[in-house]
């Protein structure tokens, strides 16, 4: 079966190709040449996620599975939510953390949630997989693996950071690891 992944993250390529069984095989936008810009217009996730699926599932009338994810912060009233991945302007994880770090100064309550919603789309039809995972925002970058804003998010329970976890250890539990593994379930149980 034929599958495609709507990112040309690579990270989340890495992530997603560790979770999901050897015979459930994938290939990214970059290997099906597709390098247009999908506009997230979306107020959720889920908006988002279907909106890479559903353009790409268009284009090619392939099989599709997009993801759309980010770090809803209680005390920054739910930001930087959907755009999390765009949050200081730059595109670059380290401005995102250092704007996150500087607008949490002062401010108490440091409950967050990282969340990931997949879309998947098969023979025409949309399946929706979300992942959610309780944390805090620590005051200062912690570790250097991970990407994102895995330095900063301390997963419920943990006194490491994301990005001071093992791949495994961060898989097992993050909110990527979480949807994938409801996709996986679900495509393993159609006999896929």
């Amino acid at each position: 079966m034929e599958l495609i992944f709507a990112t040309h993250n690579q990270h989340k390529l890495e992530e997603v190709k560790q979770m999901l069984p050897q015979n459930i095989q994938f290939k990214s936008l970059t290997e099906i040449n597709f390098h247009d810009e999908i506009e997230e217009t979306g107020d959720t996730f889920k908006e988002n996620a279907r909106i890479k699926a559903q353009t790409i599932y268009q284009k090619t009338g392939v099989h599709v599975f997009a993801d759309d994810s980010g770090l809803v912060i209680e005390g920054l009233n739910g930001a930087p939510g959907v755009y999390s991945a765009r949050y200081a302007g730059t595109g670059k994880s380290e401005d995102n953390i250092a704007k996150v770090l500087e607008e949490m100064k002062g401010i108490e309550n440091r409950k967050a949630y990282f969340i990931a919603v997949f879309c998947l789309i098969l023979n025409g039809e949309e399946h929706f997989f979300e992942g959610r995972v309780n944390g805090t925002i620590s005051t200062e970058i912690l570790g250097a693996d991970g990407f994102g804003y895995d330095p900063i998010f301390i997963p419920e329970g943990y006194t490491e950071s994301f990005a001071q976890m093992t791949a495994e250890q961060k898989n097992s539990m993050s909110h990527r690891g979480r949807a994938v593994e409801q996709l996986n379930h679900y495509l393993t149980n159609i006999n896929v």
